[in-house]
């Protein structure tokens, strides 16, 4: 099932990449992803930015200047403390991620279409269920990949609770119950 599932994601994932590589030819895939992360916490400031992109905060500083020289973030002094920056997006930037975003929901539709009706609806019924087991039990595909949770807080071991050993020879530690994520609340976005 895990192989099927693989190679069904290599095409939607194909469908992202050249939704991505046709709309946002001016941004790295990192600045694209910081991006998308500024625009899930308006108001964002540059430590957690780093903590959420997995970067140092010296390289989320430098992304954070190209953002700004292309039009794309605007800095201005955080509301409770001067001295901390807060980061938004400009115009520009909400205007090319939903030009993103048109461009994948028209690549998916053309796919969609060719599905018969049952298909559409299980397949939705089916990521549905994806969504939100994944978000519950905090899966992942790799070792050692940083997780993170919607609220942005980042999961220590995401191969915990999975019913086998993190690591060879260390055994899972028991992990507390997830918290509740809103339905309104995005996942963090980890690529385009």
């Amino acid at each position: 099932m895990s192989a099927a599932l693989d190679e069904a994601a290599g095409t939607l994932l194909s469908v992202w990449e050249a939704a991505r590589e046709r709309t946002t030819s001016r941004l790295s895939s990192a600045q694209l992803r910081a991006v998308m992360v500024v625009e899930q916490y308006d108001g964002i400031n540059l430590r957690r930015l780093a903590s959420l992109t997995d970067m140092l905060l010296s390289s989320a500083s430098r992304l954070c200047d190209r953002l700004v020289a292309a039009g794309m973030l605007e800095r201005e002094p955080g509301r409770h403390d001067r001295r901390e920056i807060s980061l938004h997006l400009t115009p520009a930037a909400n205007r090319l991620l939903a030009e993103l975003r048109a461009d994948r929901r028209r690549r998916l539709a053309l796919i969609l279409a060719g599905m018969s009706a049952e298909g559409r609806v299980a397949l939705l019924r089916g990521m549905r269920e994806f969504d939100e087991v994944g978000r519950r039990d905090e899966a992942t595909v790799a070792e050692d990949w940083p997780v993170l949770r919607p609220s942005g807080e980042r999961i220590s071991d995401p191969l915990a609770g999975l019913g086998a050993t993190s690591r060879p020879g260390r055994p899972v530690a028991p992990r507390p119950p997830a918290e509740p994520v809103p339905p309104d609340e995005p996942p963090v976005v980890r690529t385009a």
